[in-house]
Formats: structure tokens, sequence, C-alpha cells
């Protein structure tokens, strides 16, 4: 796994991190903010595909948020990540993310995943291509939403990240 600051508590999100986990959304500008009580919702019902990083004092300063996808079980969507600029540098992503695949290849099975990344996001395409390469996997890159799809004004392209096969959960 990453190392991560040895102080750092990484587990499921509560429902009582969702306002929590909105004002790290908001503060990253980088993300598309959802509603506050979107977060709450998260927290509540994907708790379970989603996971968060709680620094000394017991508050989030980084989450990850996912979901398994209903027509593909084994495929774990990551929906955002977000790590407080006060920790940013640290490898608290990095460790975020593969505690989350690890916990999921051995609970549920998972032997992919999926992300979505506007073109220009360094970190992220950074996050994750680091990410296949220390679990061994390949990823695939197509457009999954184009500009035009998006109804609320310009939005750059989502481009679909496929990694995968993630048989084993260590990384290499």
């Amino acid at each position: 796994m990453t190392a991560a600051p040895a102080d750092l508590l990484i587990e499921r999100p509560a429902t009582s991190d969702g306002a929590a986990l909105w004002r790290l959304a908001r503060d990253s500008e980088t993300l598309d903010l959802n509603s506050s009580y979107s977060y709450l919702l998260w927290c509540r019902d994907f708790a379970d595909t989603s996971v968060v990083a709680r620094g000394a004092d017991g508050e989030p300063v980084g989450f990850v948020t996912g979901y398994l996808r209903p027509e593909r079980p084994r495929t774990l969507l990551v929906w955002q990540v977000a790590v407080d600029s006060a920790h940013r540098g640290l490898g608290i992503a990095a460790a975020l993310l593969d505690g989350l695949t690890a916990r999921l290849v051995a609970e549920r099975g998972i032997t992919e995943l999926e992300t979505t990344i506007t073109p220009g996001n360094t970190a992220s395409e950074r996050l994750f291509t680091s990410f296949a390469e220390r679990h061994g996997a390949r990823v695939s890159r197509e457009v999954l939403f184009g500009a035009d799809l998006f109804p609320d004004g310009p939005h750059d392209p989502e481009v679909l990240y496929r990694i995968g096969p993630l048989t084993d959960s260590t990384p290499h």
C-alpha cells in the first residue's frame, strides 16, 4: 500500500461526515460540487464502497466516493476523490484508493475500476495512472460523455478510465 501519514485513519464514512465531504469537494476547486444532501446520502447509501481519511483530530481530510456499477457489479466506479489542500502531496489520495480497492477486492470480488477525468486534470490523471502501475493493471481511455451532453453550460468532456484486471489488491 502507499505510504501516508502514520496518524491517518482510513475507514468507511458515516452520515455525520457528509458536511465535511461536501466542504472538501467545494474547496477542491476541481470537482463538480453536488448538493450537500447528496453527500449525506452518499455517506449513508454508499459507505461500503467509499472511504474517508481522518486526521489526528478525527476530522475528514480526504475521501473517495464510489459505487459498484449495477450492470457490472465487479466494477467499482470512483465518483470523486478529494484531499484537503493542507494535506496534499502526502500520498493520502493514493492510500485511500489502494485501501478502498483492497477492501472491495476482498469483500466484493471487484476486478475493475472505472473513473472519469476531464482533460487537463493532471493530478487525477497521475493518481489513476500510478494506481494502475502499482497494481500491474492496464488502463484504457475513451470519451464517455462529450461536452455537448452537459445541459448546464460549458463542461469539458468526461474521459472514462477503465483499469483492470484487479486480480491482486497488493501494489507491486
